[in-house]
């Protein structure tokens, strides 16, 4: 009886055993199978993929040409564009510049006009003072009004550097070669503008020595010098006798202008008489010659800037010694 119930209860212990293996074995064979699965459908979703970026580069490269025309076609009208905007830019600047020579023949026409007007009621009603220089100039020999006289071994150049005079610049240059020449040689050389403006900074108050070669830089920084000028050379006059009026070796005085932008001419006078007076002889120290330039003829007559300084430089070179020498307007 009891072997009988042992063989059932491993009958039963063995059955129960097998059932397990065998869902074990199930479980297992199914993961197996999962993963075969997966493994097979992974490369046709790679294959999937590469189709679609195929297809996405081949609708790319078909629109590439069309791309490219709408480009070239942009950019030719970009570049029409660009050639009409150039044109009207310079037909711009070219009516801009027609404009402004028309505006300046009219502006040129209406100051001639004032100009014209002013000379003649200058002509018309001159001055109590101008009518006094004119009447003792009428007095004076001719003689008085000549050539360049050698009389100093020292000289001093004033010269008017304002826009009326470098008009006729090279003029004024040639001008001062022809009085140099008229000088072979001295002892020193100054050189300043109507403001008294000095060409050789360095010098100041010294004389420079006169050497060939000082002559040929003097020319040479004439062409180019355009210093300020207020078209009067009463500043430069007492600037130049202040600076060597005080030594011993007397000096001549050159002033090369067109201008006298002064409202008189008396203070003038007293003032250079006062600082340059006459010594026992009768003769001031320093003497005084003047060139006058023909910038200022209008319509065969003188503007009242250019009367002026010829009444000026009448007097001053009378009463200082030297020569006044009016150029003709040529």
């Amino acid at each position: 009886m009891n072997k009988t119930l042992l063989k059932k209860r491993r009958n039963g212990l063995t059955g129960n055993l097998l059932s397990f293996l065998d869902v074990i074995s199930s479980g297992f064979g199914a993961i197996v199978m999962l993963l075969v699965i997966s493994k097979t459908g992974e490369p046709l979703r790679v294959t999937e993929a590469r189709e679609r970026l195929l297809d996405t580069e081949r609708q790319l490269a078909a629109q590439i040409p069309a791309v490219e025309m709408d480009n070239a076609a942009k950019q030719a009208r970009l570049d029409e564009i660009t050639s009409e905007l150039q044109a009207l830019k310079a037909h711009r600047t070219a009516l801009t510049r027609q404009a402004r020579v028309e505006d300046e023949k009219a502006l040129d026409q209406r100051a001639l006009a004032t100009i014209q007007n002013r000379l003649e009621r200058a002509r018309q009603a001159l001055t109590e003072e101008m009518q006094r220089l004119l009447a003792a100039s009428r007095r004076r020999p001719d003689n008085t009004v000549g050539g360049v006289p050698i009389d100093s071994e020292h000289i001093v150049f004033i010269i008017d550097t304002s826009g009326s005079m470098q008009r006729i610049w090279p003029s004024v240059v040639k001008k001062l070669e022809q009085t140099l020449n008229v000088y072979p040689q001295v002892k020193g050389i100054q050189i300043m503008n109507d403001m008294g403006d000095l060409m050789f900074d360095q010098y100041a108050g010294r004389w420079i020595t006169d050497t060939p070669a000082l002559r040929r830089e003097v020319i040479e920084r004439l062409r180019l010098w355009q210093p300020f000028s207020n078209s009067s050379p009463v500043e430069g006059i007492e600037a130049a006798i202040r600076m060597y009026g005080g030594r011993r070796e007397s000096f001549s005085i050159f002033i090369f202008g067109d201008e006298y932008s002064g409202r008189a001419v008396q203070p003038v006078l007293n003032t250079v008489a006062r600082l340059n007076p006459k010594g026992p002889d009768g003769k001031p120290k320093i003497r005084i010659h003047a060139i006058g330039f023909p910038t200022q003829y209008i319509d065969q007559g003188i503007g009242v800037t250019g009367l002026n300084f010829a009444l000026l430089m009448r007097e001053l070179t009378a009463q200082n010694g030297g020569t006044f020498v009016g150029l003709r307007n040529e």
